[in-house]
């Protein structure tokens, strides 16, 4: 399952290629061309981190920013942008980025920046993080696999697993859960997310996954 990036860049030659190259790398791209588009399409999906350029249409790419941080959404985010004074990145960061990067930039750089932001939501320093003794999950790739053998895992698998192990130790309501996990659009419910929680436990083992009664679960690490 692939890292899913949001692109929003209004110069088409620059998105395409853009999008070209972090395809290649082996990340879903999903483009959008103006701001409004932005704030839709992360609200439909889930997205692991935004690539967003500040003078778009409609809507510059700090007030997208500034929106979803105020929803609660903390998506990682990189400014990509042409805008070189001190108060544009003093205002995209005070907006919720994570990084920011000028133009023109080497692709080879920007794909470092993502990387190093992806390895840091799980708080280790190599892209592999070890589960158990057998197991690890790859946080660039998303890939789990027992003994360097890969476990296929549906969507909502891979997101609930990603989500424990950036939260390791600690409780994790089932509202989080839910938020996190499911899109806006997507009916949720308690059956379902025990589904998920026993297939985890079958391939992890039933002690890395604890149930709290009514409060939610834990990840032990």
């Amino acid at each position: 399952m692939k890292n899913k990036i949001l692109l929003l860049e209004d110069d088409l030659n620059l998105s395409e290629t853009v999008a070209e190259y972090f395809d290649e790398q082996g990340f879903e791209v999903v483009c959008v061309y103006d701001g409004d588009d932005a704030i839709s399409s992360i609200y439909e999906n889930h997205f692991d981190l935004l690539l967003l350029d500040v003078n778009v249409p409609n809507k510059n790419g700090f007030d997208v920013l500034k929106e979803i941080r105020a929803q609660n959404n903390n998506v990682p985010a990189i400014f990509t942008t042409s805008l070189n004074s001190m108060n544009s990145l003093e205002e995209g960061y005070i907006s919720g980025c994570d990084d920011y990067i000028r133009k023109p930039f080497e692709l080879r750089e920007l794909l470092f920046r993502v990387q190093t932001i992806l390895k840091r939501e799980f708080s280790q320093k190599s892209d592999v993080i070890n589960i158990t003794e057998n197991i690890t999950f790859n946080s660039i790739s998303n890939e789990l696999k027992n003994n360097n053998e890969e476990i296929k895992l549906n969507l909502k698998e891979l997101k609930l697993l990603k989500f424990f192990l950036q939260h390791p130790n600690e409780l994790l309501s089932h509202d989080r859960i839910y938020d996190h996990v499911w899109d806006y659009d997507e009916e949720y419910s308690d059956n379902s997310l025990r589904t998920y929680i026993k297939n985890l436990r079958k391939i992890l083992g039933k002690d890395k996954i604890v149930s709290l009664k009514k409060l939610g679960y834990r990840f032990n690490q």
